[in-house]
């Protein structure tokens, strides 16, 4: 059985999370297409463009490729 592993980082440590690495990788995405000028057409997006980097595999993996982002790959 697979068992899920919590871990506690200090209150202001972007630098330890993998979420920030996506989030950034995601703005970065969004900025670099056309303006939306709605909040559907960014809510569509935002989801078409996670859609993308979902089938990177590569690219979400290397968001744990930081050292400080180590801890959450250790035992895989």
């Amino acid at each position: 059985m697979d068992k899920v592993e919590v871990y506690f980082l200090p209150s202001y440590s972007p630098d330890m999370n993998p979420d920030e690495y996506l989030n950034g990788d995601l703005k970065q995405r969004i900025r670099a297409s056309s303006p939306a000028r709605t909040q559907g057409q960014l809510e569509k997006n935002v989801l078409g463009r996670m859609r993308k980097i979902q089938n990177l595999p590569r690219r979400v993996i290397s968001y744990f490729s930081h050292p400080l982002i180590q801890y959450a790959v250790s035992g895989i």
